[in-house]
């Protein structure tokens, strides 16, 4: 499964970036780069979380082979 990143650019110049497809995964960064490798990082915070309390995604296993698409 493809995820998508959202990014928008703050008025304050930080960049905002969320994955619609996995609630809860939300996260910023200085440049539209270090706002996608952080969106990575807490899209596998969030299905961690999830397989910790017995919630299994099918697509969690191809997660980290599939870039983000930023639009």
């Amino acid at each position: 499964m493809e995820y998508t990143a959202v990014i928008k650019k703050s008025p304050d110049g930080w960049y905002l970036a969320q994955c619609e497809q996995v609630p809860g995964a939300v996260t910023q960064g200085k440049t539209p780069e270090e706002a996608v490798q952080n969106l990575k990082e807490a899209i596998q915070l969030v299905l961690d979380a999830e397989r910790a309390h017995g919630i299994n995604r099918q697509e969690d296993e191809t997660l980290l082979r599939r870039e983000l698409i930023v639009v």
